[in-house]
């Protein structure tokens, strides 16, 4: 047990004072908006950070054969899901020209360049090139180490394996560096798991859950940028609203959606 400090208060604890010094607008005023463009945005980088730590757990979680802890700790990436969606709620009480105010200052910047969520992605199995290469590369080095190791589906089929369903080999020991391909043996095995063994169909049901969640955030964060720039060229030179909705419809976890139609 560490020793009581006398002197650690909530302000020292949480470093609240340099907490309140990272937000620095750029505007001229500055702008009124900038400061909530830029607390949204920082806000969700924080909750990237959470997300990232719970998928580490859950993944050791899972192949550790815990199915209590392991519903847990995606429960609780599902439920901060609901929050960043929820944020966004708050950035569209933002007007299109309350944005444009400021937005010629933010440059070359974008969300696009945010590697938390490029490697919260290679931890949910993504795993092309184009996902990092436009990042510094001693970031692309952190994410390639993440692109070759089990991404959380990987680790949920070491799950289901103990527990006694039939994972063939090739999917248990695949090269993690390449994307996983849904394929009608490991959904065979999922129709198995979701008419006997309630448990692991609970652990199952949990990832859809985040799943949904996260094609949830995806599109409104596509409608949100869409109704605050329409189709202009992003910060940054992205294609805007046009990137962002290409990757609206794709599952990570596929298989449990091909599952649907038979039960």
């Amino acid at each position: 047990m560490s020793e009581f400090d006398p002197a650690l208060t909530y302000t020292s604890y949480l470093a609240v004072d340099e907490l309140l010094q990272l937000q620095r607008p750029l505007s001229d005023g500055p702008e009124h908006d900038e400061m909530l463009f830029i607390i949204i945005h920082q806000t969700y980088e924080l909750w990237f950070k959470q997300i990232i730590h719970e998928l580490k757990e859950s993944q050791k979680s899972l192949e550790a054969g815990d199915t209590h802890r392991t519903l847990a700790l995606i429960g609780r990436i599902r439920t901060i899901m609901k929050t960043c969606v929820s944020q966004i709620d708050i950035l569209e009480t933002m007007t299109p020209l309350q944005f444009n105010s400021f937005r010629g200052r933010l440059s070359a910047s974008s969300g696009f360049q945010s590697a938390q969520f490029r490697e919260l992605e290679a931890h949910l199995g993504r795993r092309d090139s184009k996902m990092d290469s436009h990042l510094p590369i001693e970031v692309q080095a952190k994410i390639s180490e993440i692109k070759n190791s089990r991404s959380l589906w990987d680790s949920t089929l070491v799950y289901l394996s103990k527990r006694g369903h039939k994972i063939p080999d090739q999917y248990l020991n695949r090269d993690f560096s390449q994307s996983y391909n849904p394929n009608s043996e490991v959904q065979d095995a999922l129709v198995t798991v979701h008419k006997t063994d309630p448990e692991s169909a609970m652990v199952c049901e949990r990832l859809v859950d985040f799943d949904e969640g996260l094609q949830e955030w995806r599109y409104r964060h596509v409608k949100m940028v869409e109704r605050t720039i329409g189709h202009k060229v992003g910060t940054g030179g992205s294609s805007g609203v046009e990137y962002l909705a290409s990757t609206l419809f794709h599952p990570v976890f596929p298989d449990l959606w091909a599952i649907r139609d038979r039960f």
